[in-house]
């Protein structure tokens, strides 16, 4: 009979060796090029892995340590130390915002909310302004720093930057701010709540927040003064040196004389010799400034950087013989 071919069933394993038994299965020899090719490719996704991994992390969500303005805090928060403002910085910018924005914008930012239970109010007569502020979870805010010695200053003046007024209201235990507030004449009316909040972890965060009020009526708006250095102020001259500028912080010089020409005695007034709030006419973009800490020969010194180009009324608290005055001008920023 012809030879059968044979097939993978019928052949025995050979063994590797003499010493081996049957059956047994060779021992793999790896290519050490495929040994180097495999760490190159491990390498490489190692290395992507890693690069992914660390691209996530945010610097900016980093959290910073908690600041502590002076006179500590109202609301059962505890605050220790001073601090300063750098030249050109509003009153409560401590949040990392660029000082040449304008605030006040907005009713809500960083995560606060300013809330008006009476955003209308009768003309000419005493109203109860109420307002509180939320946090990011909607619950009213009761822990406040005090900044200046106060824990909220209250800003409110017409649309046509007409009828200004500085107040101070107080909060009661539930976070609501009441004061006896009279709109003088009918329109809208801005009010800004400047303030710095203090959260559960001790975080504080100054914010300025503005809103509107109505006061019922026919509103006829005034027109802005013209720009001018030299104003009177309740029998007081006051007049300024300097020229803001957007983005450069310049100084403004302020000097008060009486009306018989002598230089009054100036009192610190909420813990300074000046307070200067500058309104953008227009959009009513707010700035609040505090002057340095000493008298400059008499003068009050203030470093301002103007946000942005366009008209603005700058207003200047001064006390003196214990009475609080306004100046008023008109200032055209190029």
């Amino acid at each position: 009979m012809p030879e059968q071919p044979s097939t993978v069933e019928d052949e025995a394993p050979v063994p590797a060796s003499a010493s081996e038994p049957a059956g047994t299965v060779a021992p793999t020899v790896v290519d050490p090029s495929t040994v180097r090719m495999a760490l190159v490719v491990g390498g490489l996704l190692l290395a992507v892995l890693l690069g992914f991994g660390l691209g996530r992390i945010n610097p900016r969500e980093t959290v910073a340590g908690p600041m502590t303005p002076a006179g500590g805090t109202v609301g059962g928060a505890a605050a220790g130390g001073g601090h300063s403002h750098a030249p050109g910085t509003g009153a409560h910018q401590h949040d990392g915002a660029d000082p040449d924005d304008a605030t006040g914008l907005s009713v809500t930012s960083a995560g606060y909310t300013l809330v008006p239970s009476t955003p209308e109010l009768p003309v000419g007569q005493a109203g109860e302004l109420r307002f509180q502020v939320h946090d990011g979870q909607r619950k009213p805010v009761t822990r406040f720093a005090v900044v200046h010695d106060k824990p909220l200053h209250l800003i409110v003046v017409r649309r046509d930057l007409s009828g200004y007024q500085h107040l101070h209201p107080t909060m009661a235990p539930d976070g609501t701010w009441s004061i006896p507030l009279t709109l003088t004449q009918p329109g809208v009316w801005r009010m800004y709540a400047d303030f710095t909040a203090v959260a559960d972890d001790g975080l504080q965060t100054a914010v300025t927040l503005g809103v509107d009020l109505t006061a019922p009526g026919q509103y006829a708006p005034v027109p802005l003064p013209a720009p001018a250095q030299q104003t009177i102020a309740d029998g007081f001259t006051v007049s300024y040196q300097g020229e803001p500028k957007p983005g450069v912080a310049v100084p403004l010089v302020f000097t008060i004389e009486g009306a018989d020409g002598a230089v009054p005695t100036l009192e610190r007034y909420l813990g300074a010799y000046g307070h200067l709030v500058a309104l953008r006419s227009g959009d009513l973009g707010y700035l609040h400034v505090h002057p340095e800490p000493e008298l400059d020969a008499g003068a009050v010194k203030f470093w301002v950087t103007a946000p942005g180009p366009g008209s603005y009324r700058l207003y200047l608290d001064f006390q003196v013989a214990g009475e609080v005055r306004t100046a008023e001008f008109t200032l055209t920023v190029a």
